[in-house]
């Protein structure tokens, strides 16, 4: 849109509106003189404008021209200032961004120029002020200003405003926006604001928990990778070999380590397996072995214990497991786990174990080995039994698909009784003494490991002869100075162990001890009979050695005449039952306790007094006592039989004596 406005201000610097158009330009001004000088046009001094040397170069700031110097050396002739008609051609556009506007200020009797031909000069204007319906200009925001000049007689002026929104309570009557509309426009803004907010923290919550699950993964992978720290403390521990010179000339190779092996290793496939054997036979020594030979590749290993929550700890370490303990996602109005027991928390870790095992069986080929270490520890409770439930249901399913071997070493016989109802892919490995020539040669390989001592084979063989092949207690009597004192005094600590569990108060005990002394009965009847045994039976073999007595488990029930205590007597170490549910002491030292308490003066008698004692107190809770009152002067009671199955009761009063 093209249009042509004359502006006469009143002062040199005026204002006037065109009404039609509705912008309003700051005109400007010049003073005239009768000296040659060009005009210089007035700004107002509150106001900044920006000079190019080309309409297409980056403006720069600009500062108020210089003051004129009189070159003349007169001063020149001063005169009165008078408004000036200038003319303004005016192209401009207005819409819904703002408006732009090009104007052209002549002076009077200036030829008409092009607007391409202006160029550059040293002036400072004001930039053009919008006013209308569509807007206000701001000149002091984002308003820029190109200012142009030809032989100092017009002003060419380039500028554009932004567009501001009016008041709608100030201007009304110009048709704005109504309320409704504005709230409708804040309501729409804020839903939206809140819908990045909240689609924001969904986005990273979600990228934050499969990130977390990822990682989760990765840690457990490396679990069983080489080099596992913890199995090094437990090898330093259990005196394991690091080298194999060391392994050949010092470390006892029991019969049942090559097949322990290759199970460590990965080899066999398709069973899990539970070992069983006497505390002190070596069964955590020779898994750990096993573990060295690979640098315990593919293996984790942890401890049972009877509180599930260290279990699942324990678990957790061994598996890097934080069971999401480290899990932040509440932030992120992610739903962390629920907080529950240990032993969904047990199941949640053996769900990602199953997870990295199904990855592993691609790469290695082989599975992963789970051992759990002292599992007789577990109560043998409901959550105990839970427990062993929930970890055999895992290794049949693994055993089935060849991801995981797991494998249980305990001391216990209960543990074998609870694995074996559901028991359809597990394997029993017992664990025994060792035979006479394997101990004696492990006595030997000890001695010169602790002293550098070779022994004559007449001190092997006693040494043998009263502590039988346990390698527990070998290893401790290779480490003392008097191997035969030592002997003796580990067969004292276990008949004192016996006496203090298991001994009888005869028949003078309180009926209140008589429950202790049923179970401490039953003990010494079984050690009797294990005892007397001994004339049917060789206790000796030249290539076994010792050969313990033992009963079949429900034999010797039937000589306890109790089926509830053999199994509490296994736990204590008291008595021992194999896989074969074989009953015998515990160790050789244990039978010689039974042996010296047996042939104790009087044993046997002090045995049968307290049997009949339990058995006279037994009576008398059986029994019940009826006591007769008002029999005075020779009255008595007269009781009748009516029948099978009536009774009367007649009270039959006595003469007085008087009368």
């Amino acid at each position: 849109m093209n249009t042509c406005a004359h502006l006469f201000p009143p002062s040199p610097c005026g204002l006037n509106q065109d009404t039609d158009a509705g912008v309003v330009f700051t005109c400007l001004t010049h003073k005239q003189s009768k000296s040659r000088t060009p005009p210089q046009f007035s700004w107002p001094s509150r106001l900044s404008a920006r000079l190019c040397h080309s309409p297409n170069q980056r403006p720069f700031p600009l500062s108020p021209p210089a003051p004129q110097t009189q070159t003349s050396p007169s001063p020149p002739t001063r005169a009165r200032s008078r408004p000036c008609r200038c003319s303004l051609h005016i192209d401009y556009g207005i819409g819904e961004q703002g408006w732009s506007a090009y104007a052209v200020a002549a002076l009077p009797d200036a030829d008409p120029v092009d607007r391409d031909a202006w160029r550059p000069r040293s002036l400072c204007v004001a930039p053009a002020v919008s006013d209308g319906k569509d807007g206000i200009g701001n000149p002091n925001r984002n308003n820029k200003a190109v200012v142009g000049v030809q032989d100092g007689r017009g002003l060419l002026l380039h500028t554009s405003a932004e567009k501001i929104r009016p008041d709608p309570a100030q201007k009304p009557q110009d048709g704005g926006d109504s309320l409704p509309k504005k709230m409708l426009e804040s309501a729409a803004t804020s839903f939206a604001s809140i819908l990045v907010l909240a689609a924001g923290f969904a986005i990273a919550g979600y990228a934050y928990h499969k990130t977390y699950k990822r990682i989760v993964l990765k840690k457990m992978t490396r679990a069983f990778t080489p080099g596992d720290p913890v199995l090094e403390l437990a090898a330093i521990g259990k005196e394991v070999p690091q080298n194999p010179a060391d392994a050949d000339d010092r470390w006892v190779q029991r019969p049942e380590q090559a097949r322990i092996d290759k199970i460590v290793n990965g080899s066999e496939v398709g069973h899990y397996f539970l070992i069983l054997g006497e505390k002190g036979t070596g069964k955590s020594s020779m898994l750990i072995e096993a573990m060295r030979k690979i640098d315990g590749d593919g293996v984790a290993m942890f401890e049972a214990h009877a509180d599930l929550e260290i279990v699942r700890i324990r678990l957790g370490k061994a598996l890097d497991f934080e069971f999401h303990e480290d899990y932040i996602g509440g932030y992120f109005s992610e739903r962390g786990p629920r907080d529950t027991t240990a032993l969904l928390d047990i199941e949640r870790a053996l769900n990602k174990l199953e997870k990295v095992a199904i990855v592993n069986r691609a790469t290695r080929k082989k599975p992963l080995v789970v051992i759990i270490n002292q599992m007789h520890l577990i109560r043998d409770d409901d959550d105990g039994k839970d427990l062993i439930e929930l970890l055999q249901q895992r290794a049949e399913q693994w055993a089935a698909s060849n991801l995981v071997t797991m494998v249980f070493n305990t001391d216990d016989y209960w543990v074998y009784e609870r694995f074996k109802q559901l028991a359809t892919r597990m394997e029993i490995m017992s664990v025994r003494d060792l035979p006479k020539r394997q101990a004696i040669a492990a006595l030997a390989k000890y001695r010169v490991k602790y002293f550098n001592e070779r022994l004559s084979e007449t001190m092997l063989e006693e040494v043998y002869d009263l502590v039988g092949g346990r390698l527990s207690f070998l290893n401790r009597v290779a480490k003392s100075g008097d191997m035969i004192a030592t002997c003796k005094s580990i067969c004292q600590v276990e008949k004192t162990w016996f006496l203090n569990q298991c001994w009888i108060l005869g028949a003078e005990m309180d009926d209140d001890v008589m429950d202790q002394q049923k179970w401490a009965a039953a003990a010494m009847v079984l050690a009797q009979a294990l005892v007397d045994s001994e004339d049917d039976m060789e206790l000796w073999d030249e290539e076994k050695g010792h050969v313990l007595p033992s009963f079949q488990m429900h034999k010797a029930q039937e000589i306890m005449t109790r089926a509830d205590f053999i199994r509490d007597m296994d736990r204590l170490n008291l008595f021992t039952i194999a896989s074969n549910a074989e009953v015998r002491a515990s160790s050789v030292p244990m039978h010689r306790a039974f042996q010296e308490i047996c042939a104790q003066k009087g044993f046997r008698d002090h045995l049968e007094k307290t049997i009949q004692r339990i058995s006279d107190i037994e009576s008398l809770g059986r029994t019940r006592e009826l006591v007769a009152k008002d029999l005075v002067l020779g009255g008595k009671y007269e009781i009748l039989r009516e029948g099978k199955n009536g009774l009367t009761v007649k009270l039959t009063e006595g003469e007085d004596r008087d009368m």
